[in-house]
């Protein structure tokens, strides 16, 4: 799913953050940010960057807890870029397996219509009222996987939560070692966010990769914590001159 610029957060006076960020110029256009993070319970990391100090603050990846570092490459000359973590939580639901069927989409596929695709809300598969940040469960109910063709998949969901953030949709796929740029230090299931939906989404589709025939997926109601440290690097020229 694409990028999406995420609200400016006023500064407060806090305690030291839960996540410590640090970064390093690479090349005079790829930059190499590293991260430990000492919070319980944490399910993963928002990557976040702008290039002004004031924001606004675009996300660069939702990583899954395993990962400690990502490179951002390819960036523009002479520009400093600002970046800060943001630690989020929330339970997932039991995986379901998929195994779509072999081949590419067929004509009739592709003239098929895909109203099935946008993320929506069903009223008959909500029911909140757990808060996620207050006693950890609310954790979404009856996940079940529709193939609607060969590269394609249904999702739907119950969702229990009354103040999620949002959705993920994670995946791990079967012969491959995870999505993203970041570096895997191991230690969890292998589970790695693939897409985000807002609040009360409870049915979204998916077009996968043709390689991406096997696969487990599940989803979380998540709410994002506190804010680690900022960092800034300015890049050097471009690699090319």
């Amino acid at each position: 799913m694409s990028a999406c610029d995420t609200p400016r957060t006023p500064r407060t006076a806090t305690a030291a953050p839960d996540v410590v960020l640090r970064a390093e110029r690479v090349s005079p256009t790829d930059i190499d940010l590293h991260w430990r993070s000492g919070a319980p319970g944490t399910s993963g990391h928002i990557l976040e960057f702008a290039t002004d100090a004031a924001g606004p603050y675009t996300v660069l990846q939702y990583l899954p807890p395993r990962v400690t570092s990502y490179r951002h490459p390819d960036l523009m000359p002479h520009t400093t870029f600002h970046y800060r973590l943001r630690a989020f939580a929330g339970p997932a639901s039991k995986p379901v397996d998929v195994v779509l069927p072999p081949g590419e989409l067929t004509a009739a596929d592709e003239d098929a219509g895909h109203d099935w695709l946008p993320a929506r809300t069903d009223p008959q598969r909500t029911a909140p009222g757990r808060p996620l940040r207050s006693t950890g469960a609310g954790a979404p109910t009856g996940f079940k996987a529709v193939v609607k063709h060969a590269n394609g998949i249904l999702f739907t969901w119950t969702d229990h939560a009354s103040d999620e953030d949002g959705f993920l949709l994670e995946s791990r796929i079967s012969g491959e070692p995870g999505r993203g740029s970041g570096e895997d230090s191991g230690g969890d299931s292998g589970y790695a966010p693939l897409a985000v939906f807002e609040p009360d989404i409870n049915s979204a589709g998916l077009i996968t990769l043709p390689t991406e025939k096997r696969g487990s997926y599940r989803v979380r109601a998540f709410t994002r914590g506190a804010l680690s440290n900022v960092v800034r690097l300015t890049t050097g020229a471009s690699a090319d001159q």
